[in-house]
């Protein structure tokens, strides 16, 4: 069978491929802009976006808005006629701002997630950007269609489903992992199921985007046939030459056992999957660390109460100092041996996924 295409409203991917928002500064433009030149949806991820421009520090919120409008002139001068996407936490501390800033860059699709994105529609209206929350139930899914609804009259133009084997921070509870309920397929019928009425009400039918733990054409065939639309994937995409992480952030991903994958506790309140290293290890024995907030940049976070700054944390291994940072991975991050274009990987996924669909 033959591969299809992933429509969201009037734009249309090649691909049914969305490569995930991951921060910091591990999908800026040359991630994003080479996704979407070879056919699926490239993503920026908007957290502390600015950590590499001068003034950062001093003035974070510019910083963040400069580089976000940056990434996105650049990523499109790099996909052409590509689809470029930004994921933007709802927790961030910034959120209108830099949504309005991706609208004002007339970017192709905002993704929202890590809380509710309630108010996402009102910060676009009146746009062409589409507009797609990340879920990983279908409550939340209603939730947010049942807001969407009453107070702007509008539904998502699609919906990010995130499985509990996803990289970074989960939606879950620890207790959750590896239940039958939370396995992605489950979790897909939960929310096709969650956000019929609000389809035939609006006579219209929301795209579901599956993503966490899916790594090969297999897995990606097997979500497509129980009824996802398109498929999220972030860990293959960061064994990339193109990707916009060190070599060493890059390199840990090459070297992870299955044995490295560890649930932590995030500074902000949320459980994450990561590669385990001597950083992690040092937080998990409570060994006493400087703490310096960098940026406040997340809502939950407590800097006061925190074990450490996860902003410097992220972008000491963004830049290669994985003594003091720690890398986010997927749940079959050890599967991964080689860094490869992505071309060469949207070229084997594809032939991969049409042998089994």
């Amino acid at each position: 069978m033959k591969l299809p295409k992933l429509k969201i409203g009037n734009i249309t991917a090649r691909l049914p491929i969305v490569q995930g928002g991951m921060g910091v500064g591990i999908s800026l433009s040359s991630l994003a802009g080479a996704v979407a030149e070879n056919g699926g949806i490239g993503v920026i991820s908007a957290v502390e976006i600015g950590f590499n421009e001068d003034d950062y520090e001093k003035n974070k919120k510019e910083a963040n808005l400069r580089a976000l409008k940056s990434h996105i002139k650049r990523a499109k001068h790099i996909a052409k006629e590509g689809i470029i996407g930004v994921n933007i936490m709802t927790a961030v501390n910034n959120f209108e701002e830099m949504v309005k800033e991706s609208v004002k860059e007339k970017v192709d699709i905002i993704f929202s997630g890590a809380g509710l994105p309630l108010k996402l529609p009102k910060y676009t209206k009146g746009s062409d950007t589409k507009i797609a929350p990340i879920v990983s139930s279908g409550r939340t899914a209603a939730i947010i269609c049942k807001s969407w609804a009453k107070r702007y009259n509008i539904l998502p133009d699609a919906i990010v489903l995130e499985g509990p084997k996803a990289g970074g921070h989960l939606g879950f509870k620890k207790d959750e992992l590896g239940k039958p309920s939370t396995e992605l397929k489950n979790l897909l019928s939960d929310v096709k199921k969650a956000i019929e009425p609000f389809e035939d009400k609006f006579k219209m039918k929301i795209p579901v985007i599956a993503g966490g733990g899916l790594y090969d054409g297999k897995d990606i065939a097997e979500i497509l046939k129980a009824g996802a639309q398109g498929v999220q994937l972030g860990t293959r995409f960061v064994a990339t030459h193109e990707c916009d992480a060190s070599f060493e952030f890059k390199q840990a991903y090459i070297n992870a056992n299955e044995d490295d994958i560890a649930i932590i506790k995030s500074p902000v309140g949320m459980i994450g999957r990561a590669i385990n290293n001597d950083f992690l290890r040092s937080i998990e024995s409570e060994e006493k660390r400087k703490i310096h907030c960098l940026t406040n940049c997340l809502k939950p976070c407590k800097p006061n109460k925190a074990p450490y700054c996860i902003a410097k944390a992220l972008i000491n291994s963004q830049k290669g100092n994985m003594k003091e940072g720690f890398a986010f991975a997927g749940a079959n991050v050890h599967k991964v041996k080689e860094i490869v274009s992505v071309k060469e990987l949207m070229d084997d996924l594809s032939k991969d996924i049409e042998r089994y669909l």
